[in-house]
């Protein structure tokens, strides 16, 4: 018998091993969520340890530091940058979210209409969400220079203005503008997903709705909007979610200023724990995150839940 020959009884025991792990559905789906599980263990679990344990400590780029308890997360509540970042935070994620909704369930309405070209343009439409975050950056950065701003030619040689605004460098202005380019971005995702609920709706609800005399406006809130109000939320609850916690529109953009005027979370969490080297309270401001984003996720998940049991 060659050295490598497997014996018969070892064999029939591995064949054996092999058939409970496919014979028992509770081992089996073991067996096949356990990557997964470690694949979360390493990337979300203990990174979240440690930004947990960095926040509670004084640690910088030089120092280990040592634990300080909760004094970070007590500093930040006394500090009027942060609490001009968290102002800044709800009002770029309430506005974005905002036109987000309305352009996008309103270019949902349109796409799902019968034109020529259709699918073409449904295409177009995802170009802003396809498009890499710092070369659409950069598309709007030459769009609000003040010297070679196309919004600014168009405003002075239309008579609105004499001079154009310093759209980015305007404490007043920057927010808008920000909020105003994540919208660009995000609307399309809102588009698609609502389109792709919006077809799913049977068109004899349509038809008997017609029938029985409801107009456009009473097909809509009557029939499109409770049948797509759960594809909806889904994407409504992920913008909050994305938007509150951007970070590459806003630091490629302004980098927060002028003034902290733009400054959300994310961007004052990189600048103070990598920028200025306070490790302990970057983490901080980042983890401040956590208690807004995991009400909404909970609130997705009960709903989910509730609607797979109806």
């Amino acid at each position: 018998m060659s050295g490598t020959t497997i014996p018969a009884v070892a064999l029939r025991r591995r064949r054996r091993d092999l058939g409970y792990w496919l014979d028992h559905e509770r081992a089996l789906g073991y067996m096949l969520v356990a990557p997964v599980v470690l694949l979360l263990l390493g990337l979300v679990a203990y990174p979240f340890m440690v930004a947990i344990g960095y926040a509670l400590s004084n640690r910088t780029l030089a120092d280990a530091g040592e634990f300080v308890g909760l004094d970070n997360f007590i500093d930040l509540f006394d500090d009027d940058i942060y609490l001009q970042t968290l102002r800044n935070t709800f009002v770029f994620t309430a506005g974005s979210v905002s036109l987000r909704l309305v352009f996008g369930v309103g270019l949902a309405l349109l796409l799902n209409e019968s034109f020529r070209f259709s699918r073409l343009i449904r295409a177009a439409v995802l170009l802003p969400w396809i498009v890499p975050t710092v070369l659409g950056t950069m598309a709007w950065l030459w769009m609000f220079n003040p010297n070679f701003s196309v919004i600014n030619w168009v405003l002075v040689h239309s008579g609105l203005m004499t001079e154009g605004p310093n759209w980015l460098t305007d404490p007043d202005l920057a927010l808008f503008c920000v909020i105003l380019v994540n919208a660009w971005r995000g609307t399309p995702f809102m588009a698609i997903t609502v389109l792709a609920g919006l077809q799913s709706i049977p068109q004899d609800l349509y038809d008997a709705s017609a029938i029985d005399g409801a107009g456009k406006f009473q097909r809509f809130f009557y029939v499109t909007l409770p049948l797509v109000m759960p594809v909806l939320l889904t994407a409504l609850v992920l913008s909050i979610i994305w938007t509150f916690s951007d970070f590459g529109i806003v630091y490629g953009l302004t980098k927060g200023g002028p003034m902290n005027a733009t400054h959300v979370l994310a961007t004052l969490s990189y600048q103070a724990g990598l920028a200025a080297g306070n490790i302990g309270e970057g983490a901080a401001i980042s983890l401040t995150m956590l208690p807004m984003l995991l009400v909404l996720i909970i609130w997705q998940l009960r709903r989910i839940r509730r609607s797979t049991v109806l």
